[in-house]
């Protein structure tokens, strides 16, 4: 019997609480910030001209380590959303295992269909500085091809964002129905529904952009209110208040 004993020990040293799974979760939030600020706004949205591929082709090959970079980063992010759904399963599977996991496959899901998104800026950026690849293009389909590859790139994360709309509506429910954060949980399920709407405003709407600047305006403000707000949560407040919950022992996941 005394044998087994320092495997049992050794697991229980390697394993995860939620108070800390809460800690790197918020964490990661806020690597997620900084490395979108830098890939979206200061290198996607920089380089890229809607409706001007020429423009778009030339400013990527003027600024190839840069366009490489944002990849890079858009790359990054994919990885910390794997990371940030283990921890939040950690953190909320002792209100319910079930809901937690679905919590947890709903980001996987948003992340396996975010990550071609990246494949298409890759393309891109291959269009845009040349190669024996693409012997037989001029430089006219070259352009076309290139702005399509980002266009590609906006309606393949569009869609990976039903997934994590529906992933924040699920944590808002665990967050409303368990007590952990009511007025959380609420404004976490209505950023949810906000992309989910805005994206199928996109695909259903032949004049989306009519009302483009009305529906970003929504969802920018829910979303960065509930995920700034959940990141300071997650940070500050969630460690304290799972594990004072009344009749609940967080269990430990082996990491």
């Amino acid at each position: 019997m005394n044998a087994i004993r320092p495997a049992a020990s050794s697991t229980s040293s390697t394993a995860l609480s939620p108070a800390n799974a809460a800690r790197l979760a918020g964490l990661g939030y806020i690597a997620i910030v900084l490395l979108a600020m830098g890939a979206n706004f200061l290198v996607r949205n920089q380089l890229v001209v809607l409706d001007d591929p020429a423009a778009t082709m030339s400013n990527i090959a003027d600024n190839e380590t840069t366009f490489r970079f944002g990849i890079a980063g858009f790359t990054v992010i994919a990885m910390i959303d794997i990371g940030i759904a283990w921890a939040l399963h950690v953190l909320l599977r002792h209100t319910g295992e079930r809901r937690s996991l679905l919590a947890a496959w709903l980001r996987l899901a948003y992340t396996v269909a975010f990550v071609p998104a990246i494949t298409f800026m890759v393309l891109a950026l291959q269009l845009s500085v040349g190669g024996d690849v693409l012997t037989g293009l001029d430089v006219g389909q070259r352009e076309a091809w290139t702005g399509l590859a980002m266009e590609a790139f906006d309606v393949t994360w569009l869609l990976a964002l039903i997934a994590f709309g529906l992933h924040l509506i699920v944590v808002g429910r665990i967050l409303f129905a368990s007590g952990l954060g009511r007025a959380l949980g609420i404004a976490l399920s209505l950023a949810g529904v906000a992309y989910i709407a805005d994206t199928f405003a996109h695909l259903l709407l032949a004049n989306y952009a009519d009302f483009g600047g009305a529906f970003l305006a929504i969802v920018a403000t829910l979303s960065l209110v509930s995920e700034v707000w959940f990141m300071i949560w997650l940070l500050a407040r969630a460690p304290r208040v799972v594990a004072s919950l009344p009749g609940q022992k967080p269990e430990l996941v082996a990491a």
